[in-house]
């Protein structure tokens, strides 16, 4: 049986954000880190897929919308574990032993949005190979950032590196019935986990989005 990897006790805090295309997350992100490194221990932030080498080099296959758009859905979720399973192992644990913050643009719960309810696989599937990847590491807190689907495109097109100015990514360009999916997985997965995952409004001017998520994060942790 694979060990499962444990957060130590009482060292570092594992944050996530997550949400649809579009729903701000980058920007709510970077306010966060700069707000958390004002008042305690160190911050690492990181994104998926990415956060290592190996995982920007599955980026860049995942995103592109032209050479990769045939990527059937299985290897989609795979790849996305791949670089999962790299980062938990090379960045976010080391950090968490370190007793640092680990503050991630999307985890384990983006494949079971995007690839579960969006493409349509099997959610015991995807609970299966998250599990090999995460080794059952899970954040202390995550934040679901909600928008509407089609304003959330809207805000999305050519926000990405991976794209031309104007253009989508390959799965942004997955069309709206897919995005309203992985909005409705999203809120499906907060339902069910009330005592880890918090639903924020998105629509919201990005300072009030940022009290918001502050708001979270205080009492929680004592920041």
């Amino acid at each position: 049986m694979m060990p499962l990897l444990h957060k130590p006790a009482g060292k570092g805090i594992f944050i996530t954000i997550e949400g649809p295309d579009g729903s701000g997350k980058s920007t709510q992100i970077d306010l966060l880190v700069a707000w958390l490194r004002t008042r305690t221990q160190p911050v690492l932030v990181t994104r998926e897929p990415g956060g290592t080498p190996v995982g920007e080099a599955i980026r860049a296959i995942l995103l592109d919308p032209v050479r990769h758009a045939g990527l059937a859905d299985e290897t989609e979720l795979f790849l996305f574990a791949a670089s999962r399973a790299q980062h938990v192992r090379e960045r976010i644990l080391p950090a968490l032993q370190r007793e640092e913050i680990v503050v991630a643009s999307r985890y384990a719960d983006a494949s079971e949005a995007y690839q579960g309810f969006g493409r349509g696989l099997p959610l015991t599937l995807v609970t299966q190979v998250n599990f090999l990847a995460t080794g059952g590491l899970m954040p202390d807190l995550t934040m679901i950032l909600d928008i509407d689907s089609a304003e959330g495109l809207r805000r999305a097109k050519g926000v990405a590196k991976e794209t031309p100015p104007g253009e989508m990514d390959r799965i942004e360009a997955a069309g709206l019935a897919f995005h309203q999916r992985v909005r409705d997985g999203y809120l499906t997965i907060a339902r069910r986990e009330p005592g880890r995952c918090v639903v924020i409004d998105g629509t919201g001017p990005i300072s009030s989005v940022a009290h918001a998520i502050r708001a979270c994060v205080t009492p929680r942790f004592g920041l």
